[in-house]
């Protein structure tokens, strides 16, 4: 699973290198330029200049607002628009053993910079997360479901 979003965002990459016909159609997208291939798929011919890539938060470290170390980002999720809707973070455990999975907002993490290094910050604390409901990956259905309480 955790190959899954690097081939992602390595197929997205390759295939916004594709090359747009001379006979297509000029974008009007102010602020970006590019063209359309006869199907009428858009490709860009720049990106935006502060563009963060998947890399910036895939299996990255997460702190909290005092540089405390709160848990790693496991995952990434997309809506069917393919916006990214939700981030699953892992939090507790000791080498990936005893993890717990939790799922937040995508814009409840924050790119900050510190000595011209990102990394990733959230208003919550460890404990907050490890109290939040936890979820597992299902590898057959390639989805994220509800953890089972302990009963």
């Amino acid at each position: 699973m955790k190959t899954i979003v690097p081939a992602l965002a390595a197929a997205l990459l390759l295939g916004a290198g594709a090359i747009a016909p001379a006979s297509a159609a000029q974008d009007t997208t102010p602020g970006q330029t590019g063209a359309q291939t006869q199907s009428g798929t858009q490709i860009l011919s720049n990106v935006p200049n502060n563009a963060l890539t998947i890399s910036t938060y895939y299996n990255e470290d997460v702190y909290d607002n005092q540089d405390n170390k709160i848990g790693t980002v496991s995952d990434i999720l997309l809506d069917p628009e393919g916006r990214i809707s939700a981030v699953i973070v892992g939090v507790g455990g000791f080498l990936g053993l005893g993890q717990k999975d939790v799922a937040v907002p995508f814009n409840a993490l924050k790119v900050a910079e510190k000595n011209n290094d990102r990394y990733l910050v959230m208003n919550t604390t460890k404990e907050a997360l490890e109290s939040a409901p936890g979820y597992v990956y299902d590898r057959s259905k390639g989805v994220w479901l509800p953890a089972r309480q302990p009963s």
